[in-house]
């Protein structure tokens, strides 16, 4: 299966992920060349060579009218009374890309369904109907060429499966046309909603409105990298500079499709599994511990399991001169096994991490969705209740489970005023 995956543990902006999907092209030059034949107004794109923490990559930048945007001052909208801009509406976003760009219909369909969301957000953040929403013209413009340089390389690229890592929305404050907001920016903070996000100890805005309803669209699923042969790999760069690589990272492969997983993991024809027995194997990074607090570790572990870890635990043990100590485990992906070794030593004392190597047997898993059908809310209809929840199937090596997602029963039970054993009798188990 051709799989895009994004790496965003430094966010995603607009211009990051067009120039993360040029670098992918087999033609970077002919798609920039086709980009500023499409007449948006006003607008030129540039591409140029930069590095952050000595890798190299693209950074994309868009002029409107000769000039680029502020990037402290981004293109969040905002209403009708600020007069000292010329403003422009979504009608006349939608004039500009259904009349006057010549794309197919699929990409002008994803750039108005980007858009859209965008001015849906902003239009909840600031308490008016999307007809009063207005934008700068230079955000605008800027946005809206981000937009649609990414609706048309995805769509050139055509993935059939698009998957993003949990989201780095960075911290602190951000400076807008309303003046200074809390990271992430409350739109973009709305667009988040459903989507893996987390912070961190970068300051600054890392994840903007545009990067969010971009990954909102075109991203089917959340989480690690997953099995795949990677054939190409972007570099999309940010302007500003961090301790950290200021980058998208987008990779398209061919992910293993589960026959092909099965052929990597044979056993002798005598062993050989049944369906919904499984094998894989997994790595232990492991380090012993004995000058951090309890708050470090626990930091340590909530850091881990963002980064994408199936498991991080701790185990007392005696060390040296009888000193109390940690054992600190983490359970990962062999492809995580950089990413994870570099979080252990950031965010551990540690000098030293050992390795080890198992197979793992794990029983076939699904999810079912059961909703409770004594809820008002859900006899109207509304299936985003808290009274629909998540049922855990899992089957192999003669097992057959189910269990109900604890934090859904509990929602139900706090809705309905019961105890989590009547939320479960309400479903039936």
């Amino acid at each position: 299966m051709k799989t895009l995956y994004f790496d965003c543990s430094m966010g995603a902006a607009g211009d990051m992920l067009s120039a993360a999907l040029l670098e992918l092209m087999p033609d970077p030059g002919s798609m920039m060349a086709r980009l500023n034949a499409l007449g948006i107004p006003g607008v030129e794109y540039r591409r140029e060579r930069a590095e952050k923490c000595g890798i190299t990559g693209t950074h994309m930048s868009v002029l409107v009218n000769g000039q680029e945007e502020d990037p402290e001052m981004h293109s969040h909208a905002h209403d009708h009374d600020h007069h000292h801009h010329h403003h422009g509406s979504m009608q006349e976003i939608t004039h500009i890309v259904c009349d006057h760009l010549a794309l197919p219909e699929p990409v002008k369909e994803d750039i108005l369904a980007v858009y859209g969301l965008i001015a849906e957000a902003e239009s909840t953040v600031h308490g008016v109907p999307l007809t009063d929403i207005h934008f700068h013209e230079v955000g605008t413009m800027d946005a809206l060429a981000d937009v649609t340089a990414v609706s048309l390389m995805m769509h050139e690229l055509h993935p059939e499966e698009v998957i993003a890592s949990p989201v780095h929305v960075g911290s602190g404050h951000v400076h807008c046309a309303h003046g200074i907001l809390p990271v992430p920016a409350p739109a973009t903070a709305l667009l988040l909603r459903g989507i893996p996000s987390y912070g961190g100890e970068i300051r600054g805005e890392l994840c903007t409105p545009t990067g969010a309803a971009l990954l909102k669209h075109f991203v089917s699923r959340f989480g690690a990298i997953p099995p795949m042969s990677i054939l190409a790999v972007g570099y999309g760069m940010g302007k500003k500079d961090f301790p950290r690589a200021n980058c998208v990272r987008a990779m398209l492969g061919e992910s293993w499709q589960p026959e092909n997983r099965a052929k990597q993991y044979t056993v002798p024809e005598e062993n050989t599994l049944c369906a919904g027995e499984k094998t894989d194997k997994i790595l232990e990074l492991s380090c012993n511990l004995d000058d951090m607090t309890g708050e470090e570790i626990g930091f340590a572990m909530e850091e881990l399991f963002s980064a994408g870890a199936l498991d991080v635990f701790t185990t007392p043990i005696g060390m040296k001169k009888n000193r109390p100590g940690i054992l600190f485990r983490v359970l990962c992906r062999p492809e995580d096994r950089e990413c994870m070794v570099r979080l252990i030593f950031r965010h551990t004392t540690t000098l030293g991490i050992r390795e080890t190597e198992y197979t793992r047997y794990v029983l076939e898993r699904r999810e079912e969705k059961k909703t409770a059908g004594t809820s008002e809310s859900v006899a109207a209809g509304d299936h985003d209740s808290p009274c629909e929840v998540r049922r855990k199937i899992s089957r192999g090596y003669g097992v057959n489970r189910e269990k109900m997602e604890y934090e859904d029963l509990a929602r139900l039970a706090r809705e309905q005023g019961i105890s989590l054993r009547e939320a479960k009798e309400i479903l039936g188990k």
